[in-house]
């Protein structure tokens, strides 16, 4: 069901890790963005570390190269000034978030997605929580509503984690360098400075049909 949504005029892929910095930028917007345009999400979760060392990187090019991780803080505090969206420096970064990954795509098709992604991105970079906990995970499925023993059961699932992987493993294979990625159309844009660039390619094909 979600590859046909993806093959429509008006669907969006949204890749993304909770411990990236630009992936919060987007997260915090897309939706809304979305919906202005009749555009559906398509909710994609993966791992960013196994395309970083995929690409021969032991941890983030904003780690490992110490004047472009100095801009990028900076840039962040400008690009959160400019989109109203709040920003606490995160004092581990990246921070592993593997139950909270495997929540996400546990609830890709899910009405809760969408909340369950802000909440997780606001923890990590508003209230600087250690997402990759399991009393913080379960603490925000409780404060959604959501049945927070069960979903963590379902969601470290064997079957569930392998679905992970593969869904990392597809990252690759559709060349994914980095998050946020999306997909339009077949079509390809990096970064959350794309993203109205990508919903601007989803009014152009759906002009075409």
């Amino acid at each position: 069901m979600i590859e046909d949504a993806t093959s429509t005029a008006r669907a969006i892929e949204f890749w993304f890790d909770f411990g990236s910095n630009y992936s919060y930028l987007s997260m915090m917007r897309i939706e809304a963005l979305a919906a202005a345009r009749n555009v559906t999400i398509v909710w994609r979760p993966f791992l960013l570390g196994p395309v970083f060392r995929q690409l021969g990187f032991d941890n983030s090019p904003f780690v490992l190269q110490k004047e472009k991780g100095a801009y990028v803080w900076k840039d962040m505090e400008r690009q959160c000034r400019k989109y109203g969206i709040a920003l606490t420096r995160p004092s581990t970064f990246p921070r592993a978030a593997l139950l909270a990954m495997r929540v996400a795509l546990l609830g890709a098709n899910e009405p809760w997605i969408g909340a369950w992604c802000r909440k997780i991105m606001q923890l990590n970079f508003v209230d600087d929580r250690d997402i990759g906990s399991i009393d913080v995970v379960s603490h925000a499925l409780d404060s959604l509503g959501l049945p927070a023993q069960s979903v963590i059961d379902a969601a470290q699932s064997d079957a569930n984690k392998l679905r992970l992987r593969e869904q990392t493993e597809r990252a690759i294979n559709k060349g994914i360098f980095g998050a946020p990625t999306f997909f339009v159309g077949g079509e390809m844009f990096w970064g959350n400075d794309r993203l109205e660039d990508a919903l601007d390619h989803c009014d152009a094909i759906a002009a075409r049909h």
